[in-house]
């Protein structure tokens, strides 16, 4: 199945679908140096290097999924929460691209902050404008207004294109990601499909990593750590301890345990040392600050961040059990998104976090790109091009 992938980053999402088995006929980015790790992962011919508002869907037909990650510092917990008065929202033209090319379906990803109370008619509006996207609106409409009329909507006779959406508060932890990080998914299916989605259960807790560590010992034999090497829990933990084996008797908790950054890490040499791995430099200059301690060996990452003006947020830090803390390496981030180790990331260290950390891990977009995948190729066979009924609301 072919896919178009608007605002790209470093590829993520794209590598991620690429393994579930898509095709991508074009991957759209502004960022000069995530173009170059485009084109280097995927081929120059595919990328198109330059502004949105400037790309052209001619001779695109045929694409079956529109995937991305429209910008997200509009909804950002960290920015300004502009939302719709930020020029970065570039949700109109993820909603263009679906109206104009008719896919079969379309996942994007956003930050958690996209479901913020104070953006909820704004979200409620992109969920809409998704759902009816050929309900486009006249010259100077107001966005406000155009919501209200899109809440008068009824889905089931709406003649136009239209898509059933679901979106979703994910935690790419429970899913095997080694890092703690929630993100916003939306998923649309085009109705005539006739096929439903639904988003994954969980298939990793932090409950059985609790089992692991406190209860079976299991997880610090798997890593030949001694006893005096081992994590001893504090109060809170060994009361959350006591309450999984009140629960569970003598039988773990179901699911697999979180995957911490000692699991994604531990067979790398110290990138302080001699080794052959290029993007494995230490960086030095890594200091502990309110908000900012690092993430522990044995629990999952802290969510990598891109941090403003181009600087990488100051979690992107591995702490020791004697407290000092070093910056991961960018081999070890991308380890920590799931990336392949081979993966190229163009750019010097603070440009190369940037882009890993506003990207979607891999094992994540793999995981949802291989369902998607799996849905639309058991959809209602089309027997011709959808052929929507054009609609301007003014």
């Amino acid at each position: 199945m072919k896919t178009l992938e608007l605002f790209s980053g470093a590829g993520g999402l794209a590598k991620g679908l690429e393994l579930a088995g898509f095709h991508h006929v074009k991957l759209v980015e502004f960022n000069k140096h995530a173009c170059a790790t485009l084109q280097a992962n995927f081929g120059a011919e595919k990328v198109f290097a330059g502004d949105i508002r400037d790309f052209s869907y001619d001779g695109l037909n045929g694409v079956d999924i529109v995937a991305g990650g429209p910008p997200c510092q509009p909804f950002s917990l960290g920015g300004k929460h502009q939302a719709d008065q930020d020029h970065r929202d570039m949700f109109p033209y993820a909603i263009n691209a679906i109206r104009e090319l008719q896919p079969k379906a379309f996942i994007f990803e956003n930050v958690k902050g996209l479901l913020r109370s104070s953006f909820a008619d704004y979200f409620e509006y992109i969920v809409l404008r998704l759902t009816f996207p050929d309900y486009k609106p006249k010259f100077g409409l107001d966005w406000q207004l155009h919501l209200q009329l899109l809440r008068k909507l009824k889905y089931e006779t709406h003649q136009g294109l239209k898509y059933k959406v679901a979106y979703q508060l994910v935690n790419a932890a429970d899913y095997g990601v080694p890092q703690s990080r929630e993100r916003v998914f939306m998923v649309g299916i085009r109705d005539d499909l006739e096929v439903e989605w639904s988003f994954p259960a969980p298939t990793y807790s932090d409950s059985r990593l609790l089992w692991d560590k406190f209860v079976t010992g299991e997880y610090w034999e798997k890593h030949g750590l001694a006893h005096d090497q081992r994590e001893q829990p504090n109060a809170a933990t060994q009361k959350q301890v006591n309450a999984l084996k009140t629960r569970y008797g003598l039988f773990p908790p179901a699911l697999k345990p979180w995957q911490t950054v000692r699991d994604a890490l531990g067979h790398l040499p110290d990138p302080r040392s001699d080794h052959a791995i290029p993007d494995h430099l230490f960086r030095d200059g890594a200091r502990v600050y309110p908000g900012h301690t690092g993430s522990d060996h044995d629990l999952p990452a802290k969510t990598l961040k891109a941090g403003g003006h181009g600087v990488p947020g100051g979690e992107n830090m591995l702490r020791y059990r004697d407290g000092t803390v070093r910056y991961f390496t960018v081999h070890e981030a991308k380890l920590l998104q799931t990336f392949p180790p081979d993966f190229y990331i163009e750019g010097a260290w603070g440009e190369a976090m940037r882009q890993v950390g506003n990207a979607v891990p891999v094992r994540l977009s793999t995981l949802l790109g291989t369902l998607l995948y799996g849905t639309i190729h058991h959809a209602k066979p089309v027997l011709a091009p959808f052929m929507p009924m054009a609609c301007a609301v003014g």
